[in-house]
């Protein structure tokens, strides 16, 4: 026994080194470049299938093999990247979400290519580079991993790493090259991972989607090191892959074998799944709730005309297209609809929620699983029932599931939320799918009636325009505009009232919902129950699909579906992966995104030179304009260029005449008092907040004031809901609402506003405003709307345009309106004036003077000494956490202070 012991546990430490390796260079790519590399299994894979080509298919040496895969062509597309990809990136300044983006389409486009290239079957004939012995593997490990760890700590190269790591624009000021740091940084990473690839290929089959997913399942040791500690990962490693060897040895017997036995086969997946629940800030400090958390700038790179009846025209046309096909080349169309269905449910949860979800295959999946149980009698509990019964309540069985991802997102962004979907997919699939005890012997017979595939056909068409009418309709009206706010801002829209956690949830319930209805459709479709129709590598490539043509269209969905089932059969099994891949990837060069582009570069290449008059048309065009009473827009400008446009209004708003916002019978106004007890607060360590108490009174303005880092945005934060205290209490109007959240505070009449512009990117002037209205629950929002409008002077054009490209001032109006259309009884704004120039400043002021004769208690925190002198009735000072003098405005701001 005790052999057999040594014995499994040197095969745990092979599967172990070869997931140190892993960790290691994902870990070093993330701390140069600040990239989760998705891409790091592909980049495995392709260097397996190198070294292979070069021995198997060219002879090659071994060695000399070996040397160029690992020395230049693992390097080699690392420096590709960086290059190509993720520098562009970082120089434009994106967020994370888009670096995510061009992550897993670097990753689809790999796993494309190399499908084209070597075919999509699986080869047990890969080369091996070290010998077969673990502690050869485990040597390799661990040297590699102190390498790295004396270059990090003893070399100048450590010491820019380090710096970089820690603020790479002060970095740079300091003279440090950081694109050098991360050019070096990503060709050791893709060394990591050829290292990886070739020394796991010998060990199971090599083809384009296991090994990729395989590696992607050991990203559990870098995760759980919170990408930063190498020894961390190391030890992670080495543990899971031993346990994972030693439990083959359990054999409990019974209906729990199997499970017992799918987990020890899984242990990575396991550890994947719980280090993505565990923890919710990856390889970043933490920070106060003051940035927005969505991922809108990625999921909005480009979107279709859903109002376009052209585009509609062609779609309606290319759907119904297949009705007149033979009979055998409908086997292929009758995939489109279904998977169109199932790429629906990634517009409801990321292109109108904003939320990464990398795990839509496994709903898709279960519903088709549940679709078959059901009509073949197999599901516990229920009879047989038939098909059409059968796939509905599959969806209702699955729906509720959409809770296992949308839970863990309540806490969680942008990686974090990807990581907990992609572990939920990766264990569904190896824990049900993979598993012969749950789906041995299945097939899926279609509805009576619709056994033909012209017939089943026409079902699906109606079961896709039922599903594009129901999103149709979520993504209009209340809940559409609450959708998007919580996409593009999370902390601005939990301010407007909008209930993010219930929203969250139930986007992704409805998420699972048409997931499920399009997996069943599927599996309909194709007559069976195939796993590896819902393999999440292929749940990768459906959501790259839907965020390069649009992650908030109905008709990217509808393209994408044509897409990927087209390319597919048309091309060879990889092709439709590698044209996903590459407009991903092109998606940080092409802001506006692939469409906008093209149809840009079509408008160039195909249009005509812009007509221009002669001197006798412009004389002839100003005559004509003076005789209808008027000059013609633009006749000057004519002579030159086009016409300049006029400003659609004022930048700064005129005095209200009177109050904006009179008391409504129907709703009895309380005081709005706002008070705080003996708040504390840490951070990591340090008190923040040291005894704090101050009050907010109605109708009249409280100013707080102080130096940075004397706590003023941690008492704000405090007061609006986004940050809990670790003692003492806050009350409105005696009631305390501590442990409230803050969209219940916005709905008590607490409104406010954030010191970073906090506006919805996604919608117009006035739905940005009607957002604070419906969701504070005022009694009619579209006169609220109006008078919110009309108070900041955003009536007129300005309530039709776009928010985004907006100036700062009208940016800071619409989000003092969206405020103030909610009827707030206290209002708390975090430097107001930020951005504002002198003009817009005294109109502030105004606005503010007549909200507070109103009745409404102010708080402002603000540093502009000037405003607050002009405006506060009471202020306060803070100072290292505490109120060090409070007083009249004139008193508190002539008086030293400490």
């Amino acid at each position: 026994m005790s052999s057999l012991s040594y014995d499994l546990t040197l095969a745990g430490l092979a599967v172990g080194s070869a997931a140190a390796l892993t960790g290691i260079g994902l870990i070093v790519t993330y701390r140069a470049t600040g990239v989760l590399n998705f891409a790091h299994g592909a980049v495995a894979m392709v260097c397996a299938y190198v070294l292979r080509q070069l021995v198997v298919g060219w002879n090659w040496p071994l060695p000399p093999a070996a040397a160029v895969t690992l020395l230049l062509v693992a390097p080699g597309i690392g420096l590709a990247l960086d290059r190509a990809v993720f520098r562009p990136l970082s120089v434009r300044g994106t967020g994370p979400a888009r670096t995510l983006v061009a992550s897993l389409g670097v990753f689809v486009l790999l796993v494309g290519a190399a499908g084209l290239l070597w075919g999509p079957g699986a080869r047990a004939d890969a080369p091996a580079l070290l010998p077969d012995d673990p502690w050869v593997q485990l040597g390799t490990a661990v040297t590699l991993a102190a390498g790295v760890a004396a270059v990090t700590r003893w070399t100048r190269f450590g010491r820019e790493l380090r710096a970089v790591v820690d603020n790479r624009p002060l970095a740079v000021l300091g003279g440090i090259d950081a694109d050098r740091v991360a050019a070096a940084g990503w060709a050791f990473g893709t060394f990591t991972a050829g290292l990886t690839g070739v020394l796991l290929a010998p060990l199971l089959r090599l083809d384009p989607y296991g090994l990729p997913l395989l590696v992607m399942e050991v990203m559990a040791v870098a995760v759980a090191a919170g990408l930063r500690s190498l020894p961390v990962a190391v030890a992670v490693a080495l543990a899971i892959g031993v346990a994972q060897s030693q439990l083959t040895r359990l054999h409990p017997g019974g209906s729990l074998e199997p499970l017992v036995q799918a987990v020890g086969a899984n242990l990575f997946v396991v550890a994947l799944l719980a280090a993505a629940l565990a923890l919710r800030g990856l390889g970043v400090p933490r920070a106060l709730p003051d940035a927005p958390h969505g991922t809108a700038p990625a999921l909005r790179t480009v979107r279709l005309p859903d109002h376009d009846g052209r585009a509609w025209l062609v779609c309606g046309i290319l759907f119904l297209l297949p009705l007149g096909f033979a009979y055998g080349d409908l086997r292929t169309s009758v995939q489109v609809p279904a998977l169109a269905v199932v790429l629906l449910s990634l517009v409801v949860v990321t292109g109108r929620g904003g939320q990464i979800s990398l795990g839509q295959a496994a709903y898709a999946g279960l519903g088709a699983l549940f679709t078959a149980l059901l009509a073949a009698g197999r599901f516990p509990g229920l009879p047989a029932v038939p098909g059409l019964t059968a796939l509905l309540l599959a969806v209702l069985l699955t729906a509720p599931l959409g809770l296992l991802t949308g839970w863990p997102a309540l806490r969680r962004h942008g990686l974090a939320t990807a990581l907990a979907t992609l572990a939920f997919g990766v264990a569904v699939s190896r824990f049900v799918f993979a598993q012969p005890y749950a789906t041995a012997g299945l097939s899926l017979d279609r509805p009576a009636g619709f056994g033909g595939d012209r017939a089943y056909y026409v079902l699906e068409l109606a079961l896709l325009g039922l599903a594009l009418l129901g999103v149709a309709a979520l993504r209009r009206g209340r809940t559409g505009r609450a959708l998007a706010a919580m996409r593009d801002h999370e902390p601005g829209a939990a301010a407007a009232g909008v209930p993010v956690p219930a929203l969250k949830l139930a986007a992704f319930t409805v998420g699972a919902a048409l997931a499920a209805l399009g997996g069943g459709m599927l599996g309909m479709a194709l007559r069976a129950f195939d796993p590896a129709s819902y393999d999440p590598v292929r749940g990768l490539l459906w959501f790259a699909a839907v965020l390069v043509l649009g992650a908030d269209s109905l008709l990217a969905a509808l393209a994408a579906a044509v897409l990927l089932v087209g390319l597919d059969s048309g091309a060879g099994g990889g092709a439709a992966a590698a044209v996903i891949g590459v407009l991903a990837v092109l998606a940080g060069r092409l802001p506006s995104g692939p469409y906008a582009a093209l149809r840009e570069a079509l408008a160039r290449l195909s249009g005509a030179p812009e007509p221009r008059l002669t001197p006798l048309g412009v004389r002839v065009r100003a005559r004509a304009g003076r005789g209808r009473g008027g000059s013609t827009p633009g006749s000057r400008a004519s002579e030159t260029g086009p016409p300049v446009p006029k400003e659609p209004a004022p930048r700064a708003p005129q005095p209200p005449p009177s109050p904006a916002f009179p008391s409504s019978p129907s709703r009895p106004t309380p005081s709005g008092r706002l008070t705080a007890r003996s708040l504390h607060a840490r951070y990591d360590g340090f008190t923040v907040l040291d005894g704090v108490d101050l009050t907010v009174a109605p109708g009249r303005v409280t100013a707080l004031i102080g130096p940075n880092g004397a706590g003023k945005s941690t008492l704000f934060h405090c007061l609006c809901g986004t940050l809990r205290p670790t003692a003492g209490r806050v009350l409105l109007d005696g009631t305390d609402i501590t442990h409230r959240p803050a969209h219940v505070r916005a709905r008590l009449g607490l409104a406010r506003t954030f010191q970073q512009l906090a506006v919805f990117d996604g919608m117009t002037v006035a739905e940005n405003v009607r957002v604070g209205a419906e969701q504070s629950g005022v009694p009619d929002p579209a006169a609220a709307t109006g008078r919110a409008l009309d108070l900041l002077a955003l009536d007129g054009p300005l309530r039709t345009a776009p928010v985004a490209g907006l100036d700062t001032g009208t940016l800071r109006r619409v989000e003092l309106a969206r405020a103030l259309a909610g009827r707030p009884r206290t209002l708390l704004l975090d430097e107001p004036a930020a951005g504002l120039d002198s003009a817009e400043v005294a109109a502030l002021a105004v606005v503010l003077r007549a909200v507070a004769a109103d009745g409404t208690a102010l708080l402002v925190v603000e540093h502009d000494l000037d405003l607050v002198a002009g405006l506060a009735d009471t202020v306060y000072a803070m100072a290292a956490g505490r109120i060090v003098t409070r007083g009249p405005a004139h008193r508190v701001l002539t008086e030293p202070r400490p």
